[in-house]
């Protein structure tokens, strides 16, 4: 087994829910005395919050790939960012630590959206990730997808709601009620399957609640992460 290192994603409920999927489909796979071999680097996520703010990526980009090569000092094998919106700064992590493989989130998405035919996706994530003209729209395109968003009002909703609440392990019914509509309004504009591309939005959507399937960008990762520590 590779050991996995993991740059924490970026509230610690982020970081529990890739843990507790990881270690899961280890033990499902090897048998239930298996656990992940694994390091994991987490920062102060009010650091990096302040500096998406701030619209300063590229200071969040050196203190991720501090971290990144923190891990793989410790020992890590393969990378994964345990996060959507931190993609932004993949260049910087990836040019820290050489060879070493980064498990990408988005290319994960791609490549389920190829084998369900969906050609054209709706997406949820954080602001700075729905509102990016290039993390989910330039790698789909060159697959032959289209991303469509929720309009400006839905998505500051849904930035209220991830960071008032979900970081903080806070779920509603009102905030569930809430992203089920602005999920079902993306299906009505011709998204044939919808993307939860944040961590924490899989704790209010699930596949099966909608009338199109749900990708959950991090059970999807998760998977692959593991496929690559065993093979």
């Amino acid at each position: 087994m590779r050991t996995i290192g993991l740059l924490g994603g970026m509230s610690w409920v982020s970081t529990g829910h890739y843990y507790r999927l990881i270690n899961a489909d280890i033990g499902a796979r090897l048998g239930p005395e298996h656990c992940a071999s694994l390091t994991l680097w987490q920062g102060d996520f009010a650091v990096i919050a302040e500096l998406q703010r701030a619209g300063r990526w590229d200071d969040a980009g050196q203190i991720l790939a501090g971290g990144a090569k923190a891990l793989v000092a410790a020992g890590a094998d393969l990378l994964a960012i345990c996060a959507n919106t931190m993609h932004l700064c993949a260049p910087q992590i990836t040019a820290a630590i050489g060879s070493v493989p980064v498990v990408d989130i988005v290319e994960v998405v791609r490549d389920q959206c190829l084998q369900l035919g969906i050609s054209r996706l709706g997406l949820l994530g954080t602001s700075y990730t729905m509102e990016s003209p290039e993390l989910y729209p330039v790698p789909l395109a060159a697959a032959g997808i289209d991303v469509i968003v929720p309009d400006t009002a839905q998505r500051a909703e849904i930035q209220r709601i991830t960071f008032d609440e979900l970081i903080a392990d806070v779920l509603t019914d009102q905030s569930r009620a809430t992203f089920l509509d602005i999920a079902s309004s993306l299906i009505e504009r011709g998204a044939q399957g919808v993307v939860l591309a944040c961590t924490e939005h899989g704790l209010l959507l699930a596949d099966g609640d909608l009338s199109a399937p749900v990708l959950d960008s991090t059970i999807l990762h998760a998977r692959r992460i593991v496929d690559l520590a065993l093979a």
